[in-house]
């Protein structure tokens, strides 16, 4: 199975913790790689994919550890995904010099009315030899916001928004607006505006298969409903 970024920065930040996390559902036992319980990881069913995207996951603190981040799902499938824990006063360097590294461009992820309007586009005009950086604020919508407001070294970045004609299907954490997606659907519906609906379509299902396996293990149920899985596979195999 392959190590992504997002479970480097789970041990990294789990090494350095100073107290054990006590998140709800901090006692369970689970595979630390999808973060489900263990008769119900996923690992196993992971799709491969090929991407010229790419995601920087910039995450507030604690949110790496929790078990319902859906960011992780981003990272199961980009190759090139990068993450970093989210700092106000001493930003990561490695983070920095990635924004400034000549074969990406940059787009923050947010929604346009929380930026200047000659910084919103609604679509992915890349130059010439450059691959798209989709940057994700991860975390809970008051930590996204503070870090939009705080990170002025993406102040020079384009700022992308999707208005989403449908609420979420996330039900594992309730969301302040209805139209307020999880972290792995918003990058679902930005790949598509990039032109790999498949990729999108694939991100969904897998969300789906995640959404259903953390439900079984949050209501103690024995097994999930084998649709989302079935669906994955299904559509898997219908592109071979």
């Amino acid at each position: 199975m392959r190590i992504h970024a997002v479970h480097e920065l789970y041990e990294e930040r789990l090494a350095r913790s100073t107290r054990p996390f006590r998140a709800r559902g901090a006692k369970v036992e689970r595979c630390r790689h999808c973060m489900l319980r263990p008769h119900l990881c996923i690992c196993s069913h992971k799709p491969v994919i090929e991407s010229n995207a790419a995601f920087l996951l910039v995450m507030y603190d604690d949110e790496v550890l929790k078990p319902s981040n859906t960011g992780r799902l981003i990272a199961d499938l980009f190759q090139d995904t990068f993450a970093f824990i989210w700092s106000r006063t001493e930003p990561n360097a490695e983070m920095l010099a990635l924004l400034e590294d000549p074969q990406w461009q940059p787009y923050v992820i947010f929604p346009e009315e929380y930026a200047t309007p000659e910084r919103v586009v609604n679509d992915v005009q890349l130059e010439q030899g450059k691959r798209p950086l989709f940057i994700m604020l991860d975390g809970s919508w008051a930590e996204a916001k503070k870090m939009f407001r705080k990170s002025p070294y993406l102040n020079k970045f384009p700022v992308m928004s999707i208005n989403p004609e449908k609420p979420s299907r996330y039900t594992v954490r309730v969301a302040s607006k209805e139209n307020q997606l999880g972290t792995a659907e918003v990058a679902a519906r930005i790949i598509d505006v990039f032109g790999e609906q498949n990729n999108a379509e694939t991100l969904d299902l897998w969300f789906d298969v995640f959404r259903e396996h953390y439900i079984t293990g949050k209501m103690n149920r024995q097994l999930p409903d084998a649709k989302a899985l079935n669906d994955l596979k299904t559509y898997q195999a219908q592109r071979v």
